[in-house]
C-alpha cells in the first residue's frame, strides 16, 4: 500500500502557526475598521442550496466552478462559492425585523473549482462587507471608505494603490447609445472589456471587430479608442454625459473628494464579471510593478434580495480576499514579524517538574501565556525548541531556583540573561504586551 501524500488538496493551503498568526492580524484588522463604521458580524451555512446562485450569480460560476453534489434528501447543493447570495438570502427572511441602513459582515472561507495561480485559489478567505437599504451614492463612498481606510491601517500609502470606479448603468449606455451595439452585441462586448487586462491588444482588437461586423468596425473601434483614453467621468462623449448614471459617478467622486480619498479615479473598462451588479462597480489594484493587479472589488447590486420573494433592497457590497490582501502586504514590506503567541518557554532543569508547572499555574492565573517542557530531555534542546517557536521569553527552573523564587529570565531577541521574582517576570512580560498594542500582539483587543 502506497503513503498518503502530506500536501493538502490542490488549490487550497495548510496554515501552520506561524501562517494563522499573518492571517489572525489581516482577519483583526477586517473586524475593527468594519466595526469602527458600525458594521456587525453574521455567519452563514458552508452549503446553499445550488438555485441560489444559478439564480443570479451567471452560469459560468455555476457550471464550471462550484463544488456542487445531490445530498443524501435528493437536493442539489453546493459549497458556497461566495458570500453575497447568502447574505441577501438571509436579510430577505428577516427582511422587515431589520433596522436600516443594515450594515453587515463576515470573514469566511468559500471554494471555487478554478485553475489555482498567483492570488487565486480554490479554497479562498475573503471579508464580505455590505450596507443595505440606501440608494444614492452615500453607501458606494461609505463602502469605499472602509476599505480605503483598511488599506490605510495596514500601513499602505496612496502611491501603493488604486480605486478604479465605473457603473454598469454607464456600461449599458455606453454600449448602446455611444457604441451603437444591440443587446447581444452589448452583452458580448462587455465581456470583452472585462478581459481587456488579461489579453494581447491585437486579440483585443480582433474580437471587438467581430462583435462590430466588417461595416461597423472602423467607427467602433475609433471609439473604443477615444473610451480607453479617457481619465475622467468629464472626458465622456457628449452622447452619454447627461445620463443619469454619469451624474451618479460624478456625485460620488465628489463625495470621496470630500471625504480625502485621492487614489480613486474613473475606469471606463472595469466591467466586474458577475451578473448581479446594477449600478456603481469598484475594484481595488495593487501598484506594486511585481505585484500590479486587481486585489478585490465591489459594487451595487440592488436586485438580489427581491429574488427571494420580497420587496428588493438597495445593496452595496464589497470583498477582499484574504490571499490578494497578503500578497499585497509581502510585495510593500508591510508585514511585522510575528512572535509566537505564547509569551514563556518553561525549561526545565534536572528534577524541578512539579516546580516548572507550578510557576506555569501561577504565570498562567496572572494571563500569562505560558508553555512548559515536559520531554525531560536536555536543556539545549528544550531552548532550540523555544527559539524555533518564536516564543519572546523563556525561564529556567531548577530545584535552586524553585527554593529561591527567583528565576533566569531571557529575552529570546537579547544576550543577556536576568534574574527576576515572579511578580517581576509577570512585569516585564506584561510591558512587553502593551508596548505593542497597536502593532500587532494585541491588536485591537
Amino acid at each position: 500500500m502506497s503513503s498518503l501524500s502530506p500536501q493538502p488538496y490542490k488549490g487550497t493551503r495548510d496554515y501552520y502557526p506561524t501562517d494563522k498568526r499573518i492571517q489572525n492580524y489581516i482577519f483583526n484588522v477586517w473586524h475593527q475598521v468594519s466595526e469602527l463604521y458600525g458594521y456587525e458580524e453574521y455567519g452563514a451555512p458552508i452549503l446553499e442550496l445550488l438555485d441560489v446562485y444559478a439564480a443570479k450569480s451567471g452560469q459560468d460560476l455555476v457550471n464550471d466552478e462550484t463544488y456542487s453534489f445531490t445530498d443524501r434528501g435528493g437536493r442539489l447543493v453546493a459549497i458556497r462559492p461566495e458570500m453575497t447570495p447568502s447574505i441577501s438570502r438571509m436579510v430577505a427572511a428577516k427582511r422587515q425585523e431589520l433596522g436600516y441602513p443594515a450594515r453587515l459582515y463576515s470573514i469566511a472561507n468559500f471554494m471555487r473549482y478554478e485553475r489555482p495561480q498567483r492570488g487565486r485559489e480554490r479554497e479562498f478567505w475573503q471579508l464580505n462587507a455590505d450596507i443595505f437599504g440606501v440608494d444614492g451614492p452615500r453607501p458606494e463612498s461609505e463602502i469605499i471608505a472602509l476599505v480605503n481606510d483598511m488599506m490605510k491601517t495596514f500601513g499602505a500609502t496612496d502611491e501603493m494603490y488604486e480605486i478604479r470606479v465605473n457603473n454598469r448603468k454607464l456600461i449599458d449606455a455606453i454600449m448602446t447609445s455611444y457604441l451603437g451595439l444591440d443587446t447581444v452585441g452589448a452583452q458580448l462586448m462587455v465581456k470583452l472589456f472585462d478581459k481587456k487586462s488579461k489579453i494581447s491588444h491585437e486579440d483585443f482588437r480582433d474580437k471587438a471587430i467581430d462583435i462590430f461586423g466588417a461595416e461597423q468596425a472602423p467607427d467602433g473601434l475609433k471609439k473604443i479608442s477615444k473610451l480607453l483614453s479617457m481619465t475622467s467621468v468629464k472626458d465622456l462623449p457628449q452622447e452619454i454625459r447627461e445620463d443619469d448614471a454619469t451624474k451618479e459617478l460624478q456625485a460620488l467622486f465628489e463625495l470621496l473628494g470630500e471625504a480625502g480619498i485621492t487614489s480613486a479615479r474613473f475606469d471606463v473598462t472595469l466591467m466586474r464579471g458577475l451578473d448581479y451588479y446594477t449600478g456603481t462597480v469598484f475594484e481595488m489594484f495593487d501598484l506594486h510593478p511585481e505585484n500590479n493587479r486587481s486585489m478585490f472589488g465591489g459594487g451595487r447590486y440592488d436586485g438580489l434580495v427581491g429574488l427571494f420573494g420580497v420587496d428588493p433592497i438597495p445593496t452595496v457590497g464589497v470583498a477582499p480576499g484574504y490571499t490578494t490582501v497578503e500578497l499585497f502586504l509581502r510585495s510593500h514590506d508591510l508585514l511585522p514579524d510575528f512572535p509566537s503567541s505564547t509569551e514563556v518557554g518553561i525549561v526545565v532543569l534536572g528534577g524541578a517538574d512539579s516546580g516548572a508547572l507550578e510557576l506555569a499555574k501561577g504565570l498562567r492565573r496572572e494571563g500569562v501565556k505560558t508553555e512548559v517542557d515536559i520531554t525531560s530531555r536536555k536543556i539545549d534542546k528544550q531552548i532550540k525548541s523555544i527559539l524555533k517557536k518564536k516564543i519572546p521569553f523563556m525561564v529556567f527552573v531548577g530545584e535552586d531556583e524553585v527554593d529561591s523564587e527567583i528565576y533566569p529570565f531571557k529575552d529570546t531577541g537579547l544576550a543577556e540573561e536576568q534574574k527576576l521574582s515572579f511578580e517581576r517576570i509577570v512585569s516585564v512580560v506584561k510591558d512587553r504586551r502593551r508596548s505593542n498594542v497597536g502593532e500587532f500582539d494585541d491588536l485591537f483587543e
